[in-house]
């Protein structure tokens, strides 16, 4: 069954109104009728089974026919600030980060990055890499769409992730799996946690030194090095696996 995603206000009165860039997909590409079921999301917390009933030109009318609350979500907030990779491999590691659950993504400029973005490149990236999160969720079942957000400095990173609830960057140089295990056994539900992933050269010592400054943890993923868009998962898979119920 197919996917789409609503805001709250498109759900009144037993029907879901689904307007934009899916109106065109379910019409011409889809080539979906009257009467078919699809699936409908509010991006918070509810879920529902609706079959349409109208597709006009501008809007798809759908009757909602059950509902659900959301059982597809993570019950921690995680962020991932993934250092700029080169290539197109952003987009691989924004599809798989948010089918791991991640709650958001921010792009981040670190001194070993290769690839530096600004003005209207940056926007047209930012534009192209959410609507990979937006196709993301809707193949993975996603009560929400994660935002990939505009690209903020190191020591912005470094700021935002100390004031969550737990900081993490995985590096080479930490200590062993034993304070791995213990770091990450700390994280519980409920509770904000921000993951900083160096680009294709890593952390310089500096970098590392300064997250440290802002209360966040250096953490091993293992004995073996990983690259930028390994790293990231590895460390959402940990959380996935140790969070879910």
């Amino acid at each position: 069954m197919y996917h789409f995603f609503v805001t709250p206000a498109q759900v009144q009165e037993g029907y879901c109104r689904i307007t934009g860039q899916d109106v065109n997909h379910i019409r011409n590409v889809l080539r979906m009728k009257p009467g078919e079921q699809i699936k409908i999301r509010d991006g918070i917390s509810r879920n529902y089974v609706c079959m349409i009933e109208e597709v006009e030109a501008e809007e798809i009318r759908a009757r909602i026919l059950s509902e659900e609350a959301d059982s597809s979500e993570l019950p921690a907030r995680i962020s991932l600030f993934q250092g700029l990779p080169k290539s197109d491999k952003m987009d691989w590691i924004i599809q798989k980060a948010v089918e791991l659950g991640v709650y958001q993504i921010l792009p981040m400029a670190t001194r070993r990055a290769v690839v530096k973005l600004d003005g209207k490149k940056a926007e047209a990236k930012v534009r192209r890499w959410n609507a990979v999160a937006e196709s993301a969720a809707k193949q993975s079942g996603r009560m929400i769409i994660p935002e990939v957000t505009d690209v903020v400095s190191f020591s912005k990173a470094c700021k935002m992730a100390g004031q969550m609830d737990c900081g993490l960057i995985p590096y080479e140089l930490a200590r062993g799996m034993d304070e791995a295990r213990e770091v990450f056994g700390r994280i519980r539900p409920g509770m904000q946690v921000g993951i900083l992933i160096g680009p294709e050269g890593g952390f310089d010592m500096e970098e590392i030194e300064e997250a440290q400054t802002e209360g966040i943890l250096p953490v091993t993923l293992g004995r073996r090095i990983l690259r930028t868009e390994t790293a990231g998962m590895a460390a959402l898979s940990i959380l996935m696996f140790h969070l879910e119920q």
